[in-house]
């Protein structure tokens, strides 16, 4: 790896991305998979309509804490590379590398993976075919790494090609779930009166089951910080920043909680704790299979969209780092005729497509937020070293503070603690921990030693 600490004679990336297209990278960002995938092990975990519900505004609030955070910093420091540049700049170059060691090791093929397999399942729905058929599980995946090198190469073509693709897409998916959410709530809940009684049944809850449901209700919200990788492409960043940001993740809490309310509006909680296309399957009670259909269509078109925005957003981290000679030159690439980061996004996708060949979705939805839980906390922990900084001038300062940051912090601390403490998790979330740890020694090792 390079040894060198400067990064002033890196390319640059121009600014293209303008308040709407901004706002449209946060909800292509966050509105994927989870919406549609996640609700049924909620459900498992928390098989009541009151703890389901609750589960789902406590992540709303997280995002929100954590969205106000980052609008303040982001606004302050509008560079390529969002939350590895806050890591850096907050706790130092060793912060910044295992943020971007995390993310090479594990997050964004995780990621990446996930959201593939959940565009590829439904997929095979709109085809006629079961997903879940143990035949169908290899098919499944290798039609999900096919998703993957599109969109990457979507991405390579150019900034404005890829940003199109996520207006167009957020459009799609967004209108889906407004359309479940009226369906069932003014065809389907007249005709079953609802399932939300009695709303909280006995034993169907528990704070050490609300925190692992919290992670995957995480899983579903995460994307309200990927804005931030290409805060170096935003125009008027110090304006457009703040109020993308907050306003992407608004609409985006605002559409997930009334997706779950129309869930229960049409499906009992013992039907959703086991439907892996329960977008689908609400549909399918109130219009029949013309309905399912058609949310299957929207949920393939949410997450391809998706796909393309991470494929959009997150090569940016690796870029950021090669330019700060802490990861490998070649990645600070910018295609002579494109003007993106090809070399970056390529190897973001052949990581993604490495995953998705090997894992299921569970396995990579937990692998993603139990690593990326760490960083969120660094980089949103931030705010209190670069307030103290001279020249820290953001043009957004986060109400409540430090109450909001504290509040984002001590989540997650509560998370990792569950996750730990938790039998069925304790390994699993020991191992990611464990991988992200290895990126000291290789820091010191490598990059780290050499670094004045």
């Amino acid at each position: 790896m390079p040894d060198d600490a400067s990064g002033r004679d890196a390319p640059a990336l121009a600014r293209r991305i303008g308040f709407w297209s901004a706002v449209a990278v946060v909800i292509g960002s966050t509105i994927g998979s989870g919406i549609f995938r996640s609700p049924a092990g909620i459900a498992d975990k928390l098989p009541g309509p009151l703890p389901m519900l609750a589960v789902w505004a406590a992540g709303g609030v997280f995002a929100l804490c954590g969205a106000l955070t980052l609008a303040e910093i982001a606004s302050a420091l509008p560079q390529t590379g969002g939350m590895y540049v806050f890591c850096r700049d907050g706790w130092g170059r060793l912060a910044g590398f295992l943020f971007g060691w995390g993310q090479f090791t594990m997050i964004r093929a995780a990621s990446l993976g996930a959201i593939a397999i959940v565009f590829s399942e439904y997929f095979f729905r709109v085809t006629g075919q079961n997903p879940q058929a143990p035949d169908r599980i290899m098919a499944v995946r290798w039609f999900a790494a096919f998703a993957i090198a599109l969109t990457a190469g979507f991405n390579v073509v150019g900034v404005r090609l890829a940003a199109n693709v996520s207006n167009v897409t957020v459009l799609a998916k967004y209108g889906g779930l407004v359309f479940i959410v009226i369906i069932a709530l003014f065809i389907g809940l007249p005709k079953t009166g609802g399932y939300f009684t009695p709303a909280a049944p006995a034993g169907s809850f528990t704070m050490a089951a609300f925190g692992l449901a919290l992670v995957s209700t995480l899983w579903a919200f995460d994307g309200w910080a990927d804005l931030a990788y290409n805060a170096g492409e935003v125009k008027d960043p110090g304006k457009n920043l703040p109020r993308a940001l907050i306003g992407g993740t608004l609409l985006v809490v605002a559409i997930y909680l009334a997706a779950n309310v129309a869930y229960l509006a049409v499906l009992p909680i013992e039907k959703i704790r086991v439907s892996k296309l329960v977008a689908a399957d609400a549909a399918e009670v109130v219009l029949g299979t013309a309905g399912a259909v058609f949310v299957s269509v929207t949920v393939m078109i949410s997450t391809f969209g998706t796909l393309n925005t991470v494929l959009f957003t997150s090569p940016r981290v690796f870029f950021a780092m090669a330019a700060d000679r802490l990861f490998f030159r070649s990645l600070a690439s910018v295609h002579p005729k494109f003007g993106t980061p090809w070399v970056s996004i390529l190897m973001t996708a052949g990581l993604g497509i490495v995953f998705v060949l090997s894992r299921s979705f569970e396995q990579l939805a937990d692998v993603f937020v139990t690593a990326f839980l760490p960083f969120y906390a660094l980089a949103v922990g931030s705010i209190f070293r670069l307030r103290k900084k001279p020249g820290y001038a953001p043009s957004f300062r986060v109400p409540l503070y430090p109450f909001l940051p504290l509040v984002f912090i001590a989540s997650v601390l509560y998370l990792l603690g569950n996750s730990i403490a938790e039998p069925e998790s304790r390994w699993s979330t020991l191992a990611v921990l464990g991988v992200v740890a290895a990126g000291i020694p290789v820091y010191y090792l490598t990059v780290g030693r050499r670094a004045a």
